[in-house]
């Protein structure tokens, strides 16, 4: 990078879609005129290359190209990183986090089939977490395009305040070029990539329509700056400068979407959208990021852009390569330089800078520094998506260091011997990439448990193995995370007395249980000492709640932890030579096993929250579904003809929930679920369980 760092010339920006609207086709175009590649390659290419941004694996056969997370392209004198959405969110973190780094985005719309399910998803995540954007109408050269009736649908369906800022001279076969309303002049496209660009008359037959969406533009932006809204009223022109500033303003707000239109297949006015990104769209410092101060409790405090202050970046995604794993970055403050030492905030080891690379696609530059603001790519750093890198001077988290426990687990096993290796590697993947999947070994049957959110975000994992390690996975039965708990308060008197030759054991203990109300610091387990005069030596009072911990673990009701505990060691004896540490142990786990039945046990199930978005002619079908599964509705929102269903649901239930909704929605309904809090199970629930584990003991026992 020869050129002088600028943050005010830098946009980092996403391109988001419903499948099959020319997202590829758009990054490819942009990457183009970016001049970062030298010929254009169709997502079908004829000639066998394929699209650069392109990985998925019907497109690698066709023609390989290796996916990049974030690629950089310099438009006129601006540094443009566009970063890889994922399309699909299953309530991870990744969608989070891609997002996160985002400053703004491009929507792209079909011009004939307009806003999409997965537009609505996908506007729903860029409202979530506040990204401006753009609407691009891509596909004006197909039949049956209309980029007004996609602007009224952005309106209708997305609520958003959505309004023309170019028309189309021509649609369908006949689309050669746009009219700015700004600034009121036409362009067509010309040359064989559409690289030419001539400005022409407006068209006749289009100056009534210009000045008529030109008006409505005008009124949109006087409703976000004063010094518009006067020079309307007075019916005085606004100057070009005026209005950028005025739609910057409005857009960077989240007030104001403006629509482009084009097509990107045939090369017409994907200029004109990159213009637009750099005019209107934020750069790093105008979107307002914060950390959480870790030496403050997970403090929120706001971010500067500048590059003398504390270092502070993300790591976003990871990335397998031939060379090892390529960390991207993102730098929200300070400057990173190679060979600089940066602090892992996760787990507090310090690393030095190998090596700065800048992605484009396949290749890859070296550089030697990052400064706020920018995105790169890192080699030889050890460290998990979602990490928070900083120098010694500040101790910061992008994000909360709380994960939240996981719901739901699957036994998983590879399906021949020779795929373990790459099974074991998948493994280790998924968990630096997510922290919420976690993998665990079970003693007792020993076998690989992979626990997770939720059925789908496991799915997708399982998935996943298939298709990137070609490892074939055999999965078992899904497995709920029960616990355990006690409903009414028991005593306990329990005396443990064991005389064999030589010295004894021997132990007492008096006490008592009750449950214990949830706690703000979230503990489950609380052990009072009450014991007075000296009854129990203070060097067996550790050895007695480690006991009562200890059992905690497994409950034997249905062998789930048990939570929600509170004891009490009230009084006991000891003997001067038979009694030891572990003497106290074994009496209060026995004491424990003993006390537990008559403090009446319960099994907790979790619930989650369970938010279901369909169509409105669905909702009395899809309301149906959620009472069967023992859910309690707690609200329903109806927008743009979309009903969303809010309920608390039983995670037991929610076995091939997807497959159900998707049935009775004809493939329109779509949900998303997460760990909400634990809930009491009925009876007939807890006795099925208690009677299913007592068998399974018996049958060990055997």
């Amino acid at each position: 990078m020869s050129k002088k760092w600028d943050i005010a010339k830098v946009r980092n920006i996403g391109i988001s879609a419903h499948i099959d609207s020319g997202k590829t086709t758009l990054s490819e175009r942009i990457l183009f005129y970016g001049g970062r590649i030298h010929a254009i390659h169709d997502v079908k290419g004829k000639d066998g290359v394929g699209a650069t941004m392109d990985s998925m694996d019907l497109e690698r056969e066709k023609g390989i190209t290796i996916q990049s997370a974030a690629t950089q392209v310099h438009w006129k004198d601006y540094t443009i990183n566009l970063i890889d959405t994922p399309g699909h969110v299953d309530f991870t973190v990744e969608v989070e986090r891609s997002l996160r780094v985002l400053d703004g985005a491009i929507l792209v719309l079909c011009g004939v089939a307009g806003v999409q399910s997965q537009s609505i998803t996908v506007d729903r995540q860029m409202k979530r977490y506040n990204v401006p954007r753009l609407a691009f109408v891509n596909k004006l050269d197909r039949q049956g395009a209309n980029p007004f009736r996609v602007k009224d649908a952005l309106v209708e369906k997305l609520r958003l305040n959505a309004f023309m800022a170019n028309i189309p001279i021509g649609l369908e076969d006949k689309h050669i070029g746009i009219v700015d309303l700004m600034t009121m002049k036409a362009y067509k496209n010309e040359g064989d990539d559409g690289e030419i660009i001539t400005e022409i008359p407006v068209p006749a037959e289009l100056v009534e329509q210009a000045k008529e969406y030109r008006q409505i533009m005008i009124g949109k932006l006087a409703d976000v700056d004063d010094s518009i809204a006067e020079k309307f009223l007075m019916e005085e022109e606004p100057t070009l400068e005026e209005m950028r500033a005025a739609m910057r303003k409005g857009v960077i707000g989240l007030k104001l979407v403006p629509v482009f239109c084009g097509s990107a297949f045939k090369n017409k006015n994907v200029q004109h959208l990159l213009d637009a990104v750099t005019y209107y769209l934020p750069n790093p410092s105008e979107k307002v990021e914060y950390a959480l101060d870790l030496t403050k409790n997970e403090e929120k405090f706001p971010l500067t852009s500048k590059n003398d202050d504390p270092l502070v970046a993300l790591a976003f995604k990871l990335q397998e390569t031939p060379f090892g794993q390529l960390t991207y970055m993102r730098v929200y403050q300070g400057t990173l330089k190679k060979g600089d030492f940066i602090i892992n905030q996760t787990n507090k080891k310090s690393v030095k800078i190998p090596r700065v690379v800048r992605m484009h696609a396949e290749k890859m530059e070296d550089t030697d520094v990052a400064y706020a603001g920018d995105i790169i790519a890192m080699f030889g750093i050890d460290c998990a998506s979602g990490d928070t890198f900083c120098d010694d001077r500040i101790q910061a988290s992008m994000q909360s260091m709380h994960v939240p426990d996981s719901v739901i687990s699957l036994a998983i096993a590879p399906k021949s011997k020779d795929g373990a290796n790459n099974f074991s590697k998948a493994l280790q993947k998924f968990r630096k990439e997510d922290p919420t999947f976690r993998v665990h070994r079970d003693e007792e049957s020993n076998e690989t448990i992979i626990s997770g959110m939720g059925e789908l975000h496991l799915e997708i994992y399982v998935e996943r193995m298939k298709r990137e390690f070609q490892c074939e996975v055999t999965v078992g039965a899904p497995q709920v995370a029960y616990r355990e708990t006690i409903t009414e308060e028991a005593a306990y008197d329990y005396t443990h007395k064991k005389q064999t030759g030589g010295s004894g054991q021997f132990a007492k203990v008096v006490g008592a249980i009750r449950p214990l109300p949830p706690q703000e610091d979230g503990k489950t387990y609380l052990f009072n000492n009450k014991v007075v005069g000296g009854r129990i030596p203070k060097e067996f009072i550790p050895a007695v709640d480690e006991g009562f911990s200890e059992q905690c673990a497994k409950g034997p009701l249905i062998g789930f932890p048990i939570v929600g505990v509170e004891v009490d060691l009230v009084d006991g004896a000891y003997h001067d030579v038979d009694s030891s540490y572990m003497a106290f142990k074994i009496a209060s786990m026995a004491a424990m096993r003993e006390v537990y039945q008559k403090a009446k046990p319960a099994v907790l199930e979790p619930i989650m929250k369970l938010e279901t978005t369909v169509p409105e002619e669905y909702q009395g079908p899809a309301t149906g579904q959620v009472n069967q599964r023992r859910g309690v509705i707690t609200g329903t929102t109806t927008i743009e003809g979309n009903v969303t269903i809010e309920a608390e649901v039983p995670l037991t239930e929610m076995f091939g929930y997807s497959t159900d909704l998707r049935s009775i929605t004809k493939g329109k309904g779509e949900f998303t679920m997460e760990f909400a809090k634990y809930a009491q199970a009925p009876r007939n629930i807890q006795d099925a369980l208690a009677k299913k584990y007592a068998e399974k003991r018996a049958a060990e026992n055997k």
